[in-house]
């Protein structure tokens, strides 16, 4: 037991903190109050809160990353404004390694896992032709896992203290002896608890790619981005176990006072280096290659050209996936493993790049002869293969474990890392929204806003980013919080504040493109807006709950490009209708998340009666599923009938309604 009384668990004494917790309660205030107002109360539960629907789960993804990248941002804006100047005081030691250590955290598996889960929620089961994921409550507890975990982890900088270890959380620095405090909790329990939900994710996304395809669709006839999303779904599934088990050691050495990793107990602090990225190497091919995938969608439809290379693109990803799981040692060359084994490592390290490329002059081949249309998500893929190849590059430099012992733990490193995930990740990401937002809201995102957007935030990246390069060469170490006048390195640190201002005015005009687009979007477009390729832009913008009323049969890559083309499967006649099974709601899931919330606060600050207690309610909800009988319900044919009308046969649409 900790001995924390009540009285303690709040935050004090810091303004930003104190600025925090204000604005904490007046949203809440704000939100319930506004939904209170409108009477959404009975819409929000059955809607959106109890939905099973996977368009539905996949835009709550998107939502919550998007809040979480605008918390992740705001760290990065204050380690910038501490860091632009030579002793600068805006933040403490303390306080800066709390903030370096959760915008690591937040902007890896809070922003930018959820945001590609969501995506691929809302267009996998489309592009494949199936009516929904093959475990449709599952894919809700899912959610509310990462949601718990996310808002759990989130709640630590104003109750209880921000975890300060790094996102990496080595020991012996996150063991009890040098963080007695219970902030390293949060981390342990609030990333298992998300971690459950992403490994059921990708079981569930394996799933439903392996066994729900429409007829015809054999893997080689499936999009890239399912096919990518699918690679990935598999390493999540031999990963993550990796992350549970290395977070139930962290766990019971910090709660139970176990000695997995704590050298004076007999343990190993190697250990958790090891295990940490046996999951955190794969992890980051977890992030990339379904964004590559999107930018495989998005330069096939925009260069008017089926994608060049399919199958070796394929032998590629597989390649990756292999690969990604064998380099993992590459992250503590400097630790002592020896040359040897930084030999073996260094090998696998470059192979992984030889697939890498092999997908960029891919996409090169698209576009060659193309009819290119620069539409922004065209801007967003173009601008992401120069940029990534940077931190591609840099990435071959880094693998070299004799030049690492110089680049290790300096700001090149930062940068390295940041220009692999920004324009592989968070690029791609940007690209998926504006070119699939149509599908999920029946309006397109303003295209001028759009291209603002895309400018500030390109031009904002490289500027931050691109000075860490040569501030890390002249020896200027990530993780601290200040530098003397006569280092040198305050020009550099003042253009990378400067960057991080301009990259968050990018973010901003985002944020006003959806509320814009919101407002004042045309609402009259077809469900093909885009002259797009394959099956998700069969159906109608936003997509019915039901996805198809027929689903489709294919015979070829890129079906419904073909489909046009041909003028064939197009049409829906009466006689094709049929009564649609479909599965209901649930208050299960969020009730699951619920309970994993109020036991995993409890475990954070070790009173263990009360976890106990709260996980009765786990055991409960296990129980209560077991039993629960509900098979769903069917739509019936004139319900279909009436749904398909309403967006066949207009102006500008491709398909035909015949009764």
């Amino acid at each position: 037991m900790m001995g924390i009384k009540w009285n303690e668990l709040l935050i004090t004494g810091d303004p930003l903190i104190l600025g925090s917790q204000i604005a904490i309660l007046l949203t809440m205030i704000g939100i319930v109050g506004g939904i209170t107002y409108l009477k959404k109360w009975r819409w929000l539960w059955s809607e959106w809160l109890t939905t099973v629907d996977h368009k539905r789960i996949g835009i709550m993804y998107i939502i919550a990353a998007v809040l979480m990248f605008f918390r992740g941002g705001i760290d990065g804006l204050m380690m910038k404004a501490q860091t632009a100047r030579p002793e600068m005081e805006f933040l403490n030691a303390q306080h800066y390694n709390e903030v370096f250590t959760t915008h690591g955290v937040i902007m890896i598996l809070f922003m930018a896992m959820p945001l590609l889960i969501g995506i691929m929620n809302v267009i996998i089961p489309l592009q494949i032709g199936a009516r929904d994921v093959a475990f449709p409550q599952l894919n809700a507890l899912s959610f509310w896992l990462f949601f718990s975990g996310a808002m759990l982890f989130n709640i630590s900088f104003v109750i209880g203290g921000s975890p300060d270890a790094g996102w990496t959380s080595y020991f012996p620095l996150a063991g009890k002896e040098f963080s007695p405090s219970i902030a390293n909790n949060y981390y342990a329990i609030a990333l298992q608890i998300a971690g459950i939900g992403t490994l059921i994710s990708g079981i569930n996304f394996v799933v439903t790619i392996l066994k729900m395809r429409t007829k015809g669709m054999t893997l080689m006839k499936m999009p890239m981005f399912t096919w990518t999303s699918f690679i990935a779904s598999v390493i999540i599934v031999a990963a993550f176990p990796i992350l549970t088990v290395a977070l139930a050691l962290m766990t019971t050495d910090r709660l139970y006072g176990t000695h997995f990793f704590t050298v004076s107990g007999g343990g190993m602090d190697m250990l958790w280096a090891n295990l940490f990225w046996l999951w955190g190497h794969p992890e980051v091919y977890i992030l990339i290659l379904p964004a590559f995938g999107i930018y495989s969608e998005i330069f096939a439809t925009f260069s008017r050209k089926s994608l060049f290379g399919y199958k070796s693109m394929i032998f590629s990803i597989v390649a990756i996936a292999i690969l990604s799981m064998v380099v993992w040692v590459h992250h503590f060359y400097t630790m002592g493993s020896g040359p040897a084994v930084n030999s073996i490592f260094s090998i696998t390290t470059m192979a992984i790049a030889v697939p890498t490329g092999i997908k960029i002059f891919n996409w090169l081949f698209t576009m060659r002869k193309g009819r290119i249309k620069m539409t922004t998500p065209m801007l967003w893929a173009l601008a992401f293969i120069p940029c990534f190849i940077i931190g591609g590059v840099t990435g071959v430099m880094l693998g070299m474990g004799a030049a690492d012992f110089q680049y290790h733990n300096t700001l090149f490193l930062v940068a390295h890392f940041h220009y692999t995930i920004i324009p592989g990740v968070v690029f791609a990401v940007f690209a998926a929204l504006y070119y699939w937002w149509p599908k999920m809201f029946g309006f397109m995102l303003n295209e001028k806003i759009g291209k603002w957007h895309f400018w500030l935030f390109v031009i904002g990246f490289n500027v931050t980013f691109m000075p860490m390069f040569f501030l890390g060469l002249d020896g200027a170490v990530r993780r601290s919080y200040t530098y003397s006048v006569e280092s040198g390195f305050a020009p550099l640190f003042l253009l990378s504040a400067i960057g991080s201002a301009v990259l968050a005015l990018g973010f901003a005009a985002f944020c006003y493109n959806i509320y814009w687009s919101a407002r004042y979007a045309d609402r009259n477009i077809s469900s093909d807006p885009w002259d797009a390729r394959t099956l998700e832009w069969s159906t109608a913008s936003p997509v019915q709950f039901y996805n198809f009323a027929k689903q489709p049969e294919v015979t070829t890559l890129d079906p419904f490009w073909h489909m046009k083309k041909k003028n064939e499967g197009l049409t829906l006649k009466d006689s094709e209708i049929e009564e649609i099974h479909m599965p209901s709601n649930s208050g299960l899931p969020i009730f699951m998340g619920a309970v994993f919330s109020v036991a995993g606060f409890f475990l954070v600050f070790e009173w263990h009666i009360a976890a106990v207690v709260a996980a009765v309610g786990i055991i409960a909800g296990l129980i209560i599923r077991s039993f629960d009988y509900d098979e769903g319900y069917h739509v019936k044919k004139d319900e279909i009938k009436k749904i398909e009308s309403t967006w066949r046969n207009v102006e500008g649409e491709v398909h035909n309604d015949v009764s």
